[in-house]
Parts: structure tokens; sequence; C-alpha cells
């Protein structure tokens, strides 16, 4: 009789790993299953090294293969015990990309303060500045001198986030010369932005918002396809030429090798507000254009951010604008595209890195 992978699979479930009260199977602790005749084998891993249960788990292992599948079964001396890293960005429930298909329309800004807004919800929130060649939240968040430490945890040194605002943040800014231009090739900037998300600290969030580097390219292909990204929201202004990069945007991301749920567009700049007149809407980038690209895609407008001068202010002061109370107009933009974003999330399919 030939032993399936799946008779195997079938028998461990029964088998607790009791530190996390759950089966070997449901926590992906199995791997690497070998069936040769009556020989059956697979490698064992444990969060950390040296782990105590790991013998008693073995052995119920070897006792739940002969029960189920036959006790001519040669399993003894078979499993492999190993410690497996435990990626930090499991303990992240959405993981939302804000990202543009040009330079220049508030991409960074729309994060950061969709970050401070998520937070205002209640949320746990950490924000990722991985515009590697333009870092911009440690200004935004009167950081520039902020320098993260790093902790030895589990025998893996990890990089601790900076705190503000009751989120945590982190940047490649803190870690070159903000006046000297990093002169990196795509995979090296690849490499830095995998170690920033891989090798911190991240804690139990709710949302992780990553700011991505403007355009398409490489970065974008690498990240999606070693990170469970939830989703992606575009950034665009009205103007047509901007729309026209963010079509592209679109098609990047709804395309074959990437296919990352794509939860809206936002049109930043929608509509200048003077200070002296709340009431007042001029669209001086022309009206509407968000809105029927939107339409035109398939994809929901996630929101309006009007251009006012205290969003520019606010930003380089450290205090982003979504930090003030409702009443002013920006900040209720920024709330009610938290709102939406916390929605299309929760409506997105399970990334294809969180299946097993």
């Amino acid at each position: 009789m030939a032993y399936t992978k799946q008779q195997v699979i079938e028998a461990l479930k029964e088998v607790i790993y009791f530190p996390k009260h759950d089966n070997i199977i449901s926590l992906d602790m199995v791997d690497d299953i070998i069936i040769e005749g009556k020989k059956i084998g697979f490698t064992l891993g444990f969060p950390e090294p040296n782990d105590k249960s790991a013998a008693i788990v073995e052995q119920a292992c070897v006792d739940a293969i002969l029960k189920n599948i036959g006790n001519d079964v040669r399993i003894r001396g078979n499993i492999t015990i190993k410690a497996i890293k435990e990626n930090p960005l499991d303990k992240v429930k959405y993981i939302i990309a804000v990202a543009s298909g040009k330079g220049g329309v508030g991409k960074s800004t729309v994060a950061a303060n969709l970050a401070v807004s998520l937070t205002k919800t209640g949320a746990k929130v950490g924000l990722l500045d991985a515009d590697i060649y333009g870092p911009s939240v440690p200004l935004m968040f009167d950081l520039v001198d902020a320098k993260p430490v790093s902790q030895n945890i589990n025998g893996r040194d990890m990089i601790i986030p900076i705190e503000k605002y009751g989120m945590k943040i982190l940047s490649i800014g803190f870690f070159v010369d903000p006046n000297q231009a990093l002169l990196w090739r795509g995979p090296m900037a690849s490499n830095a932005l995998l170690q920033l998300l891989h090798d911190t600290s991240w804690g139990e969030l709710d949302y992780l918002v990553l700011d991505l580097p403007p355009g398409t390219g490489d970065i974008h292909l690498t990240l999606v396809q070693e990170v469970p990204i939830t989703g992606v929201a575009i950034v665009s202004t009205p103007q047509e030429v901007a729309l026209a990069d963010a079509r592209k945007a679109f098609s990047m991301f709804n395309s074959e090798k990437i296919k990352v749920p794509v939860l809206g567009l936002i049109e930043n700049m929608s509509y200048f507000t003077p200070a002296e007149l709340p009431d007042n809407r001029y669209y001086i980038f022309g009206k509407e254009g968000g809105k029927r690209l939107a339409a035109e895609s398939s994809v929901a407008l996630l929101g309006e951010i009007p251009l006012v001068q205290s969003i520019c202010e606010s930003g380089d002061s450290g205090k982003p604008v979504a930090l003030q109370n409702s009443d002013n107009p920006v900040s209720k933009a920024f709330e009610q595209l938290a709102l939406n974003i916390i929605q299309r999330a929760k409506e997105a399919p399970v990334s294809r890195l969180k299946q097993h």
C-alpha cells in the first residue's frame, strides 16, 4: 500500500504544540514530508532553538503516525528537528501599501496622515517609510535625529521602531545621512526594504502602512513577492498627467506577476479651500478626475483630500494635520479615508502568502 502526504498531514493534526494551544499542522510546523515505501520522514520546526517541548512533540508525532497509518511504518529517526525564524509580520492583521504612479502627488503625506487617522480609531498602527530614495517620514514626524536601537529577541537582533503619537514608526531615513543621496541599484534597495520589514519587532499591529517609492519598478515587484500585502491604495492628483500614471500603477498591481488587490484611489489636492473661506472649493487641478478614473477602473474612490496650507505647515513642523480634531476639513477627510480603508481591507481576499 502506498502512503500519501495527506495521510501524514491528517495524522499529525492530532499532535498539539501546547505553548501555542494548536496542532502542529495549523501552526505550519511540519515541512518537507518525504515518503519512500514504508519510510516516512519530515522536518519539525520550532519557534526557538532547543525548544523544551521538542522531544515530547517528536514522540507524539511518532505515536500519531503509527496509530493512524500503520505499525509497520518506519518513522523513528526520520524526523528532523530545526528552529524556525518567527516572522514578525505574522502578528500584523492588515498590511496597507500606499503607492503612486509618479512623484509629487503627496503620497507620503497621505500615508503619514492615514496612519495617524487609523490610530485615532483605536487601532494599533505601524508606519514604514519604504520610499528608499526620498524618505520624508523623519521630517513629517519631527524625528530627524531619531536613531532606532536593536534588541536581541529569541536569539535574533531585531530593530525596535520609534514610537510617536501612539504609532510605531520606521524609516530608511533613520539609518542614512539625510544630506547624501542613496546611490543604490534596485536589488540593494529591495534588500534594505525587506530587512526593515522582516528584522523589525513590530509586535501586534492591526495595520502596517507602507509608504512605497513612487512609480513602478523592481522594488515593488520584490516587495509584493515577499510580503503578504492586504491591498494597495493608489494616490493621484486630479490632473490628467497624474491620472495617466495612476492607470499604470493599477495595471502593475493587477498584472499576473503581482496580483495585489487594489483597495482604491485616493485623490489628493482634490480642491483648494482657503482658511478664511472654509466652505469654498476651487478645483485648480481639475474637477472629478479621480472620480472618473475610479469608475473607469472599477475601483473605489477612497477619499478626496483638499489642498490647504495647513497640510504643508503641519508636515514641516512634525505634527501631521490628521492629529487635529474633526473640525479641520483636512483632518475630517483623512478620518473618512481611514474608515474607507478599514472597510476595504476587511473585504480584501487573504494574501496568497498568508495561506497554508
